[in-house]
């Protein structure tokens, strides 16, 4: 007999099988010899309380055994003699977009600009040593993503359920550990999920599809009534390949299919691409802010309400915060407990942070974004406030009034280009990150001396609400005596302001059909994912990436 029950335990008696066993025994009436197995379906933990609880969805096996994985299986076929489809880039969009083509009988091409996940940590590791960030191989580009090393989170606000189940059961069947499909907040751990990314691949390559590193689009190739078209975009043009160069040997190579473009949040030079000819794109909000890092037992004691912290039982303590400042949202982003901030900017003479915790979630800090929400009409007051700063940059000084006008579908970008150089200046033109202790932060003071940082290339005292942009620094200083009301002890000079965090998403859209998922104007062009503007993290990526291959392959079967 297999039975279900909702139940609601101490964490000493949620951290075992044998404990969930004698738990059901004494409080539903069985016999504990005949439970011969309690799988968790749903798992989250209640700490609104001093006596934490955990919150868990069980399926009893009684007088029986399971005879089924917990998870569900995909099946993949040989497409080595199918139509090709090529899918420009390998992050999360990328890599479920060509599984999903897969499934449908097509045969991705995967084009990767960076480099594979095991190499790829290599230049991760020379940032801190050389302070320097390889352009093609760093946080954001190559093999899996941007997420691929800064955290693993698979937690998603999507409304479509099944799609996220489907996108964790296939994580599952690639090596991810089977408590995604239970947790709340479900994480894989930056140590654990390339080898999952790299079993993705295999998976790709063994199916007949093929996978091509340091290999960069240059240019979408167009055609219009059987005939090739000039660079510039027009109604009635198509997609039928892409034109990319080989990074190792700088030979030109040409892929030839319909297009499903996911670069990611961060490829800067599509876009660049993009504009220059014609092909419909917007500017889009973002987030702009700092990495905050507590010692990760204040923050445990904070949210556990206990002065001993999480204790034995509990893991590394989460928090999210919101609230509104002068009619722009001031939240958390991206919560790392027990993990780590890590240098992830792109290129030369930018400073960007993010966060990521290992799978255990085991350091003794805890990392969030703190961001405000920032639209494109915020960016002529900061033009305004930073001109001389934004002629020292490498765009020349009589361009700047057209780039930052409502009409400019770059702006945000640019916008973040020049926060991030001017992050630089003050790191002295490093990877060392400007910093300043919360409380000081708040109260307008420079920090003498800072706490230690997890962050690897090093930290430097810095004023960081007197440089930053004012409609940043000012709403994120009333949102952190907001929060610091909400949760007593959160607002300390114990806790590290690290500047900045700007790639919370992307800051273009390309616009696409709501229906046929293709670029407005043109056919056989796919936007995917973040990158695009249509997703924010590793899941809702995955969940677009899905639904891109399959507008794909109805498209093809029009062709």
């Amino acid at each position: 007999m297999i039975q279900e029950y909702q139940i609601r335990i101490l964490p000493e008696q949620a951290a075992s099988e044998e404990g969930i066993k004698r738990y059901l025994a004494k409080e539903k009436g069985l016999d504990v010899r005949t439970l011969n197995q309690v799988r968790v379906l749903k798992r989250s933990i209640d700490a609104r309380q001093r006596t934490i609880f955990v919150n868990l969805k069980v399926r009893a096996y009684i007088n029986e055994f399971p005879q089924d994985d917990q998870y569900i299986h995909t099946e993949y076929p040989d497409v080595s003699s199918r139509p090709r489809v090529i899918v420009v880039g390998e992050g999360p969009g990328g890599l479920f977009a060509s599984l999903r083509l897969i499934e449908l009988g097509y045969r991705p091409i995967v084009l990767e600009r960076g480099k594979d996940v095991r190499e790829r940590k290599k230049d991760l590791s020379n940032i801190t040593k050389t302070q320097k960030v390889d352009g093609e191989s760093n946080y954001c580009f190559g093999e899996g993503g941007a997420g691929a090393y800064s955290d693993g989170k698979l937690y998603t606000r999507s409304k479509k359920r099944g799609s996220v189940d489907k996108i964790l059961n296939v994580f599952c069947q690639h090596g991810a550990n089977t408590n995604i499909l239970a947790d709340a907040h479900p994480h894989i751990g930056t140590d654990k999920l390339p080898r999952v990314i790299e079993n993705m691949r295999n998976t790709i390559i063994k199916c007949g599809g093929e996978v091509h590193f340091q290999t960069k689009m240059i240019r979408l190739i167009l055609e219009s009534e059987g005939k090739l078209t000039a660079p510039d975009a027009a109604a009635g043009d198509r997609v039928i390949g892409v034109e990319a160069v080989n990074l190792a040997t700088g030979a030109e190579e040409t892929y030839r299919g319909p297009v499903i473009l996911a670069t990611g949040h961060s490829a800067r030079d599509v876009y660049r691409y993009l504009a220059s000819a014609k092909i419909d794109i917007e500017a889009k909000g973002i987030a702009v802010g700092v990495r905050l890092e507590h010692p990760s037992q204040l923050i445990d004691q904070i949210q556990y309400h206990n002065k001993s912290g999480r204790g034995k039982y509990l893991p590394a303590a989460e928090y999210s915060f919101v609230t509104q400042v002068e009619g722009r949202g001031v939240y958390s982003f991206c919560m790392c407990p027990g993990g780590f901030v890590i240098p992830a900017a792109t290129g030369p003479e930018q400073l960007v942070v993010n966060g990521m915790s290992p799978s255990n979630r085991g350091t003794a800090w805890s990392n969030s974004g703190m961001v405000v929400e920032t639209h494109p009409e915020d960016v002529a007051q900061f033009v305004k406030e930073h001109q001389a700063i934004i002629e020292q940059t490498e765009m020349k000084a009589q361009q700047n009034a057209s780039l930052f006008t409502p009409h400019s579908s770059l702006q945000m970008m640019y916008f973040q280009e020049i926060v991030e150089k001017q992050c630089w200046q003050q790191g002295n033109m490093k990877q060392t990150a400007p910093a300043q202790r919360m409380a000081d932060f708040v109260n307008n003071r420079l920090s003498y001396d800072l706490p230690k940082s997890s962050y690897a290339p090093g930290i430097i005292s810095s004023p960081l609400h007197f440089w930053m942009p004012s409609f940043v620094s000012k709403r994120l200083q009333e949102g952190f005596r907001t929060f610091g009301k909400n949760a007593h002890g959160f607002l300390t000079n114990e806790a590290t302001l690290i500047a900045m965090e700007t790639r919370t998403s992307s800051p273009v859209r390309i616009i696409r059909d709501r229906e046929t998922l293709q670029h407005v104007r043109i056919q056989g062009l796919f936007p995917c994912g973040e990158g695009a503007g249509y997703a924010g993290g590793i899941v809702s990526a995955g969940v677009d990436g899905e639904r891109c291959a399959e507008m794909c392959a109805e498209y093809m079967k029009q062709l």
